[in-house]
């Protein structure tokens, strides 16, 4: 199995060893997408929807930059930090995602960066 590392361009430098996105069979894999800057710093900190914003045109960014669109989304992993911004992650998440939603599952967890109020990793199927 072939696979391809897929950086968008101005990419910022990851956090840890891993790169945004593996696509492999026409399968993309977007690694878990926090509402950073190209220096890994938090963005729109305290506000909910402006980061999940962030955060899926991001996923958008590396999903178009593999060849697909988000419609080619089939499952997303969605962490948040408080269930108390649930209503407003969903309202942005559907502006995303307006047609047949992908599968997902949601958890509250700690983040990685304490002012990242949500991150989230995608799978879409390509072709």
């Amino acid at each position: 199995m072939a696979k391809t590392v897929i950086i968008p361009e101005g990419t910022g430098t990851p956090l840890a060893p891993y790169v945004p996105a593996t696509l492999a069979d026409n399968i993309v894999y977007v690694s878990g997408t926090l509402p950073l800057d190209t220096n890994n710093e938090v963005v729109f900190v305290g506000d909910a929807a402006a980061q999940t914003r962030h955060v899926l045109s991001t996923i958008q960014n590396v999903i178009e930059t593999a060849g697909g669109t988000m419609d080619d989304v089939t499952f997303n992993s969605i962490f948040l930090k408080d269930w108390a911004d649930y209503a407003a992650i969903n309202t942005v998440y559907r502006e995303f995602f307006p047609n047949e939603k992908p599968a997902r599952f949601c958890i509250q967890c700690g983040l990685v960066k304490p002012e990242a109020l949500i991150e989230i990793a995608s799978v879409a199927h390509i072709g």
